[in-house]
């Protein structure tokens, strides 16, 4: 069975830098926590990949599409259809009164975002700050194992599929013509977490599902519900 553009499918890998056999990437929570990858609040378990939608190495998203639902298969890939080549360019040399202008500290292995743009911090020394721009893993190969868990066809399975991507999976989701309607019962913590995810969700509905104009979305508060989470997160600061 081919896969093909547009395709949402549910995918277990793992990802090793092949030079030093260094876990870099994986969905799965116990082999996270043995290579010291583990992170607290990360979503762990199959993941989505929507095929064309660049959520995936170039290389990865290519060999997907001719593999079939529940097949594993391991591949390398070289940088070109991984994170792509070095390029020195992106290496700059900043003065230190940059950072302190905004009051940061930089240190090496620090990732910060200088102009849209996330880099990583290499050197400080003697007033100067040396950022590099490139992926951490550009210009080396990667090896990749991968399963296809399964390939997601349904429309409502679709929407709570990049919910649970987004760490905001609906606990009710219904079509009706053009319309997607989605909800959040009062048992669902709306945290400031929340509100992102919804709002990216939404976006992606929009986007991904092209016979779909319009989302609705409900949202259920109950007072003693709230009392029992404790106070939302709004992102606001008390004054």
């Amino acid at each position: 069975m081919a896969f093909k553009e547009g395709d949402f499918l549910e995918v277990d890998y793992s990802a090793w830098d092949a030079a030093t056999n260094e876990l870099i990437a994986t969905t799965d929570e116990k082999k996270a926590k043995d290579a010291d990858l583990y992170e607290k609040g990360a979503i762990y378990g199959p993941s989505l990949v929507i095929l064309g939608s660049k959520s995936v190495i170039k290389g990865l998203d290519r060999e997907l599409r001719s593999m079939n639902a529940g097949e594993q298969k391991k591949f390398t890939f070289k940088p070109d259809d991984a994170f792509g080549n070095r390029m020195e360019e992106l290496v700059r040399v900043m003065p230190m009164s940059d950072f302190r202008a905004k009051d940061i500290d930089p240190h090496p292995g620090m990732r910060i975002e200088i102009e849209d743009t996330v880099a990583t911090v290499k050197s400080v020394n003697s007033g100067r700050v040396v950022v590099d721009a490139n992926h951490p893993y550009a210009g080396r190969d990667i090896v990749y194992e991968v399963k296809i868990v399964s390939n997601i066809t349904d429309d409502k399975a679709k929407v709570e599929a990049l919910g649970r991507s987004y760490g905001a999976k609906p606990t009710s989701v219904s079509v009706n013509g053009k319309v997607v309607q989605i909800g959040y019962d009062s048992k669902f913590r709306k945290s400031a977490d929340y509100f992102i995810g919804k709002t990216n969700l939404v976006a992606s509905v929009l986007t991904m599902l092209k016979d779909y104009d319009k989302v609705e979305v409900k949202e259920e508060y109950d007072k003693a519900e709230m009392t029992k989470q404790g106070k939302p997160e709004t992102g606001e600061k008390e004054q």
